[in-house]
């Protein structure tokens, strides 16, 4: 038999609870009602046990330690291999070496009681032929799904197809967020006996907007404004997500002058507050030369001296 140690996949030095916890996951992994009609998983599954029949026991690890057991468990010397009998040290005629080292207590944690048989005999390790199938949940299937940012900021019904053929609406909260995961329970990978089935795993990817970006839950644009409306101010339309709005503008704004429209930004807290929306002003000087502004910027700029630095 190989090096028990190995077969748990743990280090000689490795404690008692280390080596529970690496039997733990083994069993959940390889147990036949997880795999059924798998033999080679069985026949894994038979090592992995009995592994742990000898080191899951303090007394049995330590004989095998100090080579007074084998790694099938036997005693060694005149008694052990050469002699006759080779039985298992502690008596037992189990296959699969469940019995001792606590090793129902842990098919319970894992299984439920219902995973272990009344009767003892038959079976797999003892369990017996009452032994019920075990409901595993199926896997989850992980998806990929792009959208416009006002789809995710708005909200937005899309369609996408099934790894089962099944073609489903899927609802986009609004106000969701680029890489953000939406789970539909259930339309994963059927389980097994019985089980219920996984569950579908969406990512959201959020394409760049060219007018806003989003920063937590507040929205950012720029604006350009003309010479004119810098100096006089008024009211003048800004674009926000949903479409447009009037806004105030102040008289004498600079280009960074960052105004604010409350409530126009990301919804949040399932929709029932919203962030805001920045409005970062810029500026813009005609594109052609006009001769009539540069005199009278001139004559105005003689008169009216200021430092900007």
């Amino acid at each position: 038999m190989q090096d028990p140690y190995k077969i748990l996949g743990v280090a000689k030095t490795a404690s008692q609870d280390e080596i529970k916890k690496a039997y733990r996951k083994l069993a959940r992994e390889l147990h036949p009602d997880v795999n059924p009609g798998d033999e080679k998983i069985e026949e894994r599954f038979k090592k992995v046990s009995s592994a742990y029949h000898l080191l899951g026991d303090a007394e049995r690890r330590k004989k095998f330690d100090n080579g007074m057991l084998d790694a099938d468990g036997r005693e060694t010397g005149p008694f052990g291999r050469g002699g006759g009998g080779g039985a298992r040290s502690g008596g037992t005629n189990d296959p699969f070496g469940f019995s001792g080292a606590n090793a129902e207590d842990i098919f319970d944690e894992i299984f439920g009681k219902g995973g272990r048989g009344r009767g003892g005999g038959g079976g797999f390790g003892g369990f017996g032929g009452e032994r019920r199938p075990q409901k595993v949940k199926g896997p989850n299937i992980s998806y990929e799904l792009s959208l416009d940012f006002s789809e995710a900021l708005l909200g937005a019904t899309k369609r996408i197809n099934l790894a089962s053929g099944k073609s489903l609406e899927v609802r986009i909260p609004p106000g969701s967020e680029d890489e953000q995961t939406l789970r539909l329970k259930n339309q994963g990978m059927a389980g097994m006996n019985g089980g219920e089935a996984g569950d579908a795993l969406i990512k959201l990817h959020i394409h760049p907007d060219k007018t806003f970006r989003r920063e937590g839950n507040d929205i950012h644009c720029d604006l350009a404004i003309t010479l004119s409306e810098a100096i006089l101010g008024g009211s003048i339309e800004v674009p926000i997500v949903a479409g447009k709005v009037n806004m105030k503008l102040p008289a004498n704004a600079n280009s960074g002058t960052k105004l604010r429209l409350r409530g126009k930004g990301a919804p949040y807290d399932r929709g029932d507050k919203r962030g805001d929306q920045y409005v970062h002003l810029t500026v813009k000087l005609p594109e052609e030369r006009d001769d009539e502004l540069i005199e009278f910027i001139k004559t105005w700029s003689e008169n009216h001296p200021y430092k900007t630095r």
